[in-house]
């Protein structure tokens, strides 16, 4: 077992108090966004002595586990986060594993550099991802059936110019109609006068009951964070969620999503690959949003760990990671899941005894240790940790 530390982001949209609090870390001025352990380049974990993670990774693989180094060259191919969103995160989506591959040997290829904001593919991975809710957590995520969607504006009492804009989602195909309004939104140019028309409807609607007060609620919300933004009315035409404490949602290549607001637990494959598509000032690569982004209505589907005995497991689908979350129930001790892989294990709350072959390890709420495959710990303590492993 090696106790890890991990790396912060201080992205604008994160806040202040909220990950200090778990780390038991005073805070500061800056945005506390996001915790990563992990290995990947931007935000490397290291131990006690300063030795990155993938150092050791590198020289041990066999703490990886044998599947996972056949199937990932050698990488831990998942990365854990604790993030903490206080404003909107851009609405974005991932690409697939080939996407990334040719995304990212594309630009390398034109000589865009890593750093450069221009740059939209900064690895050649996908990045499935799960966010667990350590509070109610809130977003958009996927697009809602575009004639449901059309029924909302029109239930603003929108105006004639506006309403054409809106149109297609009732008059064409499913995935035509979103991706045309969608690109339609999003280069408004000398219509951007259409926003504010849409958010003076808005405001006429935001004590309604249901879906329709949500929907004016929401573009009063993201106008407060980016006003007049013509992509606030790309954002409207997505699912709005909120998870509560303990539930989760995973996001597949291709699907459109923005966080709002709340704190929670991600894991995703070992990427930064993010193409955005608006709420942002950031570079947006709209032929390489079209090539990865899917078109089409998308169900929000929560869910909730399974098991028994302290020991419950989210339903993920993707061979990068697995994640469980360890509560034990009572004094007995469990045994941490997945023993031929290796393993991040993060306390969000409580404190836990982790008994290994050679050692024993305490770990306090907001502390990590990386646990080697082959390397059986029966975990004993009170509260909640997360647990990822490769799903290989």
């Amino acid at each position: 077992m090696l106790r890890i530390f991990g790396t912060r982001q201080s992205y604008a949209w994160g806040t202040r108090e909220s990950i200090p609090a778990i780390l038991n870390q005073p805070s500061d001025d800056e945005p506390f966004a996001e915790y990563w352990l992990g290995t990947h380049p931007a935000g490397d974990a290291h131990l006690e002595d300063g030795t990155r993670l993938s150092q050791v990774l590198t020289t041990q693989p066999d703490l990886l586990g044998e599947a996972t180094v056949q199937a990932f060259d050698g990488q831990l191919p998942f990365l854990m986060k604790l993030l903490s969103a206080g404003s909107p995160l851009s609405l974005q989506a991932h690409p697939s594993r080939s996407q990334a591959q040719q995304g990212y040997a594309r630009e390398s290829l034109k000589g865009i550099a890593l750093s450069s904001p221009e740059r939209s593919f900064k690895d050649d991975w996908p990045k499935p991802e799960a966010i667990i809710a350590l509070e109610p957590f809130e977003g958009l995520v996927g697009f809602r059936d575009p004639i449901h969607t059309a029924e909302l504006f029109e239930a603003l009492g929108l105006g004639e110019e506006l309403a054409s804009v809106i149109g297609p989602l009732r008059d064409r195909k499913t995935t035509p109609a979103l991706q045309e309004v969608f690109l339609d939104v999003l280069s408004l140019g000398e219509r951007r006068h259409l926003v504010d028309e849409l958010l003076g409807a808005a405001v006429k609607h935001l004590d309604a009951r249901g879906e329709v007060g949500l929907f004016a609620r929401t573009a009063v919300e993201l106008d407060e964070h980016f006003p007049g933004d013509p992509s606030i009315l790309a954002a409207l035409l997505l699912n709005r969620f909120t998870l509560q404490t303990g539930e989760a949602l995973t996001l597949g290549a291709g699907v459109m999503h923005a966080y709002l607001r709340g704190t929670g637990v991600e894991v995703m494959a070992n990427s930064d690959n993010v193409l955005r598509g608006g709420l942002t000032k950031k570079h947006i690569d709209v032929d390489a949003l079209l090539s990865v982004v899917h078109f089409e209505p998308t169900n929000v589907h929560t869910l909730l760990a399974e098991g028994a005995d302290g020991i419950y497991c989210y339903p993920t689908t993707v061979e990068e990671f697995e994640v469980w979350l360890v509560q034990p129930v009572g004094p007995d001790a469990v045994d941490l899941p997945r023993s031929d892989s290796g393993r991040i294990c993060f306390v969000t709350s409580g404190s836990f005894t982790l008994r290994g072959d050679d050692a024993t390890l305490e770990l306090e709420c907001g502390q990590s240790v990386f646990v080697g495959a082959d390397e059986h710990v029966h975990v004993a303590g009170h509260g909640k940790m997360f647990v990822a492993a490769s799903g290989a």
